[in-house]
């Protein structure tokens, strides 16, 4: 069997996934193009159309992350392949630590105190006890379920919300339009760990950040389409002093990098990364392809992505 690599330090990749797949001859995208047709299996992190294009007798694909979006909706997607995404693979914890430094950011105002120095402005504030800083969690997949775990282990009350109804031990389920409006009602930090899809497009908006209460913060980890860009510095307000949202820190952009000209970067109460919340673990990764591309091969039943649904 032959397997094309499309990712970031292909080598490397390379040389971990031949140890879990000896049996199989393992192409990266940036060999001769004779070379990266006729593959059984691609595996791949946002891999251009052309490259696509060249596969005419895929049996999967396997998405080297957990957003499948820009996959989706890559105009070369062969037609009637199967996906499958990474099972977490160490990604969670990752998230994890983002949000949980995030939930910190605020809540010990870490923000306001970055902004005093800059004026050399010694003034201390009082601290808010975890406990009066719920978190709400959009997206209780995976990864969602387990940072809302971490998120309540630290000693916060944790809410999270799911389209379907979900049980999930010492975080407060919320589900439906009813509990989305509910759950923005009484949370201090919102995190963002929703798929992009097109419910979930612009979920934050005018109307759910007027939801949120006054001085509440924002963490998004998840999918850049999920914000309503507008929407969002709106209520950011402008300059230094706060507006009804107190800050956010976004790590997702519908356009990436995220273009120079954006008012995102110099908006003082907003914290731009390089969407680098949740890079995946070599390790554990080429583990699961090696596992999913045997079960392919033995015709056993294997987890796909639900192509209506995007996730």
């Amino acid at each position: 069997m032959r397997v094309l690599l499309h990712i970031d330090n292909a080598g490397t990749w390379r040389d971990a996934l031949a140890e879990h797949l000896p049996e199989a001859e393992i192409i990266v995208s940036d060999d001769l193009a004779s070379r990266r047709t006729g593959v059984d299996y691609l595996a791949a992190w946002k891999p251009p159309a052309e490259l696509l294009r060249e596969q005419t007798r895929l049996k999967g694909i396997i998405n080297l992350g957990a957003g499948v979006d820009a996959l989706l909706n890559n105009p070369g997607r062969p037609k009637g392949v199967p996906i499958v995404k990474l099972r977490d693979a160490g990604m969670a914890s990752l998230i994890g630590d983002y949000v949980r430094y995030g939930v910190l950011h605020f809540q010990r105002d870490f923000d306001r105190y970055r902004r005093q120095q800059a004026r050399t402005e010694w003034r201390e504030h009082a601290v808010d006890d975890k406990q009066d800083w719920p978190v709400g969690v959009l997206g209780l997949g995976a990864i969602g379920a387990k940072v809302a775990d971490m998120v309540a282990t630290d000693g916060f009350p944790v809410h999270g919300w799911s389209r379907s109804p979900k049980q999930l031990a010492g975080i407060a389920c919320h589900h439906g339009d009813a509990g989305l409006a509910e759950l923005l009602g009484q949370v201090r930090t919102l995190v963002l760990l929703l798929p992009d899809t097109r419910s979930t497009r612009h979920i934050i908006n005018a109307e759910t950040l007027a939801a949120l209460p006054e001085g509440a913060s924002l963490v998004n980890p998840g999918r850049g389409t999920l914000i309503d860009e507008a929407a969002l510095l709106d209520a950011l307000g402008e300059g230094e002093e706060e507006g009804r949202l107190r800050g956010a820190i976004l790590d997702a952009f519908p356009e990436e990098p995220l273009p120079r000209e954006s008012p995102l970067w110099s908006h003082p109460r907003i914290w731009v990364t390089p969407h680098m919340a949740g890079p995946t673990p070599l390790r554990d990764a080429v583990g699961q392809v090696a596992e999913t591309i045997r079960a392919f091969e033995a015709g056993d039943e294997v987890e796909t992505v639900d192509l209506e649904a995007g996730y």
